[in-house]
């Protein structure tokens, strides 16, 4: 099997307070949406600030920042890999991707 990377490094904020869920198992899972933003220059030389939206599922676990401390407008760093979901809706097939935190941490203000 040929090697991949599939990893990706997030700073943002929290945009709403997070939503909380457990598995069949009793394991805690946390999904919130981080936003993060980026400038862009345009054409007439004009600068314009950018944000995208990135949905992020974060189980409970050693690396991963106590589900107490995030709400929103929280700073954080996240580490991670992307998931692409697939499901069915008016007879059409769609697609998703979230972000699986394998860190996730509190950063400082900037």
């Amino acid at each position: 099997m040929e090697l991949s990377i599939n990893k990706v490094e997030l700073l943002g904020r929290v945009g709403a307070d997070p939503r909380f869920g457990q598995s069949e198992e009793g394991r805690k899972v946390m999904n919130f949406s981080l936003a993060t933003g980026e400038v862009i220059r345009l054409p007439d030389g004009a600068l314009r600030e950018e944000t995208t939206w990135h949905k992020i599922v974060a189980w409970e676990g050693k690396e991963i920042l106590p589900f107490d401390k995030v709400k929103k407008g929280a700073r954080l760093s996240i580490t991670g890999r992307i998931r692409t979901n697939v499901y069915e809706k008016d007879g059409q097939t769609r697609h998703y991707q979230e972000i699986l935190a394998q860190t996730l941490k509190e950063a400082n203000p900037d």
